[in-house]
Formats: structure tokens, sequence, C-alpha cells
């Protein structure tokens, strides 16, 4: 997480134009991606699926499908990333006239738009605009970057327009499950989850939704809740820093602080209450 959403919580958390060497590595997480490359050479592999990028390339990613660059070493490799958390932005989509901008990531799952000519030169003015926000550091900043990220999504619904008319033939049967798991997952993480609260609403075998799940996105079921929770206690430490660990491990759903405390280090490096402090030392 950068220095920016420790003292400042963001909705994003953006690198922008990185030519930092990789060690390429199959990777998951929860939270949703957008990759746009700069240039190089590069081939990403998603899922089973392999992209032959060309500068101008746009990737939209759910997160759960493991995924990973493969790049020359010898070509200079230049990409920017945004990765956000959907329930950051609620309120920006509670108005009436809103779009819901978060469907290409609900229902596209991982998809490829190739910006050419003045879409590409668009896109890349609005990354420089919301860098220029995202590094001021302060409050002000922060709004009117997340206020620019939200037109960027626009921007990007705008792109996904046909895919998402055509998206009864891009997912299969068991991807279309899936995702309606993941929205599931989405509303009820918090709470005492069991197999069988899936396999009731879903009216379909508990092992089949755990196979299906693990084959599609790398991960199991109770992976992607643990994540999904953890990346929401570090939401709730942001916005609220005095908020006790044991408040907040039982909030999202754990039983045993124990747990929390274990399963919140694997994925963060620190203990809650130590990334706690951090973010109260920031904000100070």
């Amino acid at each position: 997480m950068s220095a920016l959403t420790a003292a400042h919580p963001s909705i994003i958390d953006f690198i922008y134009r990185n030519d930092s060497p990789i060690d390429p590595v199959f990777h998951s997480h929860s939270h949703y991606e957008i990759y746009y490359f700069v240039e190089g050479k590069c081939n990403y592999l998603i899922g089973d699926k392999i992209y032959f990028l060309s500068p101008g390339d746009l990737i939209l990613m759910n997160g759960m499908t493991l995924h990973c660059p493969k790049i020359d070493p010898n070509v200079k490799y230049v990409r920017s990333i945004i990765h956000f958390e959907p329930a950051g932005l609620r309120p920006y989509l509670e108005p009436h006239h809103s779009l819901n901008v978060l469907q290409p990531f609900q229902e596209l799952g991982n998809v490829r738009i190739g910006l050419r000519g003045e879409d590409k030169a668009e896109m890349e003015r609005m990354l420089d605009y919301l860098h220029v926000l995202y590094k001021r550091g302060d409050r002000i900043g922060m709004n009117r970057c997340q206020l620019a990220f939200v037109d960027l999504l626009y921007f990007i619904y705008e792109h996904c327009r046909k895919p998402l008319q055509d998206k009864g033939e891009l997912l299969s049967e068991k991807e279309k499950t899936v995702q309606r798991i993941i929205s599931l997952l989405e509303r009820s993480y918090m709470e005492d989850l069991h197999l069988e609260h899936l396999q009731r609403h879903l009216h379909l075998s508990k092992y089949y939704l755990a196979k299906i799940f693990k084959e599609i996105t790398g991960v199991t079921i109770f992976e992607f809740v643990y994540r999904r929770r953890i990346n929401q206690a570090k939401i709730e430490f942001m916005l609220d820093p005095k908020a006790s660990v044991t408040e907040v491990c039982f909030k999202l759903g754990f039983k045993h602080l124990a747990h929390f405390s274990r399963v919140f280090k694997q994925q963060t490096g620190l203990s809650p209450e130590k990334y706690r402090k951090s973010v109260l030392s920031s904000t100070d």
C-alpha cells in the first residue's frame, strides 16, 4: 500500500508508468485491477488466456483469476496499474442518474481493450492527471483524485459497451456461476459463511461450487473470503484508526482474534495492531 493511502484513505492504489524490473509470478487478489501497457514486449497470461500486448492495450481484471506478465527482460517494460476496492465507490454510485461503472469488472471478468489514436491519447491524459492529483498527498488532492478516477471508470465503461452486449457469448456457464458466487460472497463475506449457505442460495452442490471456483480463480472460496475480509480490515483501520483490533476482527466475521491476527499478518506482513498504529501515527 502506498504512503498516500496510509496517510489519507483513498479508493485506489496507483502505480504510474512503472519501469522497474519484475520477477514474473502468478498471483491473484480480491481487488479489481486496471492495467495499462505503455511500452515493452509483454505477453500477459490470465487464467487460460494469453494476451500479446501492444502499447495502448488496457486490461481490466477482477483480480481473482491467476495472472502474470511474461516480459522480455532485454526490452524496457513500462506499465501503469490501478488497484481498487469496489466498496469504496458506493458513495459515487448512489445518485439515481449514475451508471454502474463496475459492470465491466463484474460481468466481463477479465478483458483487454485496445486503445488507439485519440482514445489512447485521452487515456494517457487521464492517467497523467490522476497521477498529479494522487502524488499531492493532501486531502483536497485525494478527493479530486477520487473524482478523477470515477471519470476514468466512465471512460472505461463507454469502451466496454459492446463487450457487455456480447457478454453472454464471452462467459462460459462455469464462469457465470463463479461470478454469481463472487457476487454472493461480496454481499455476505462478513457473515458466518458455510458452503451450505452457497448451496442453498445457488441451488448447486457445494462440492461442485468449490471445485469450479478453484478451477476458475485459482484460489478456494474461503481463501477468497479471507482476502476480502483482510482488505476490508485495512479499510476499517484507515477510516477509523482508533477502532480496536478486536472490534474489527468480530465485525468482519472472524470468530477468534488469534485467527484474524494470523491471517492479517500472512497477507500484509504486519500484525493488525502494528498496521493500526502505523495508520494512526500517519494521521496525527
